[in-house]
């Protein structure tokens, strides 16, 4: 999985556990995806805003710190599929 495909899910999914705290399923996959940004690309993410209509993940790889933005429509739509399935809200 390429980087940016990486950090995109792991905001996704943290998106979810963050409205979700409870959700275990989601806490166990963004911890996941946070193991898979460590291993197999070297990425520790130390931050995470919103600004306006993005998200904005902060990261350090290889002692350099970077930025990456994703469009917030696009990270919000895994909640908005999970908040509209009742067998996700029993």
């Amino acid at each position: 999985m390429q980087l940016m495909d990486a950090l995109f899910n792991w905001l996704q999914i943290k998106v979810v556990w963050d409205a979700r705290p409870a959700d275990r399923s989601a806490k166990d996959t963004v911890e996941f995806f946070a193991q898979m940004l460590r291993e197999d690309h070297g990425v520790e993410v130390t931050g995470v805003t919103l600004e306006g209509d993005h998200y904005l993940v902060q990261f350090e790889k290889d002692g350099q710190t970077s930025e990456q933005r994703f469009e917030r429509e696009a990270v919000e739509q895994l909640l908005s599929f999970i908040e509209s399935e009742p067998k996700f809200n029993q």
